[in-house]
């Protein structure tokens, strides 16, 4: 009998053992099941970490296009890249319609013929210079563009050679009038071949210094002139004898000589 208690009593303990063995295994399951969900979530944090800094660099790019946008954009150069682009692009139009707005319509420049004002003594500088010839029979009359705006240049010169109210009028020569109208841009000059005498000594030459230069209005000669001064020792002039070419962009041969 005593026998058999000592066999039931060990099976119990036994049983006992294995129980509290089992119980520690599952305790220890359980310990490491937290320990996995907490390396899970880590591991979480850290794939999350580029995102946010991704995020991080597209609200610094969404700023303005500044350096600060573009290095901002690290995460996402995309976005960086494009942000900047249309700020140089908007930049570089500014410049070029400033640069149109102030070369093109301002100054005049590629004002037609019919929208082109009628220049006016204000608008041109007019020079005097002797021909190459010897004796001096012509001087070449040189109307520079000073406005700063195109205009056109009507006619020929009305030249005096003398006091106006009783100088002789200089006629024109018909085969020196151009085909198109003269219109001036910006700095551009005309010229007018003018004849002054036959050459040599006459009884009717007279030595001048200065002269008057009128131009044409859009509805006849201009109010005023201007005084020309003659080149350098003076000209003999004989107004009976005097021609004047028209205005033209060049002189040409044949139709300016006379």
């Amino acid at each position: 009998m005593r026998t058999s208690h000592l066999r039931t009593a060990r099976a119990t303990r036994t049983a006992l053992l294995v129980a509290a063995v089992a119980a520690a295994s599952l305790g220890l399951t359980a310990c490491g099941g937290d320990d996995g969900a907490k390396d899970a979530g880590s591991a979480s944090q850290s794939a999350g970490a580029p995102a946010a800094s991704a995020t991080t660099g597209a609200t610094g790019t969404t700023g303005d296009t500044g350096t600060t946008g573009t290095t901002g954009g690290t995460g996402a150069s995309g976005d960086g890249t494009a942000s900047a682009a249309p700020a140089a692009a908007k930049g570089s139009t500014g410049g070029t319609t400033g640069g149109t707005a102030s070369g093109g319509t301002e100054s005049g420049q590629g004002a037609s013929d019919a929208t082109a004002p009628v220049c006016a003594h204000s608008d041109v500088k007019i020079t005097a210079a002797k021909a190459d010839e010897v004796p001096t029979e012509h001087i070449v009359l040189t109307a520079t563009n000073t406005s700063g705006r195109a205009c056109r240049l009507l006619g020929h010169p009305l030249i005096a050679f003398g006091e106006i109210q009783t100088a002789k009028d200089v006629p024109p020569v018909a085969k020196s009038k151009p085909a198109a109208p003269v219109v001036l841009n910006p700095g551009a000059p005309a010229y007018a071949n003018v004849r002054v005498s036959n050459g040599g000594v006459h009884e009717d030459n007279k030595v001048v210094k200065e002269f008057n230069v009128n131009l044409f209005a859009a509805d006849g000669p201009a109010e005023g002139s201007v005084v020309v001064a003659a080149p350098a020792g003076g000209l003999a002039v004989d107004e009976a004898v005097a021609k004047t070419g028209y205005w033209t962009p060049e002189l040409r041969n044949g139709a300016d000589e006379f």
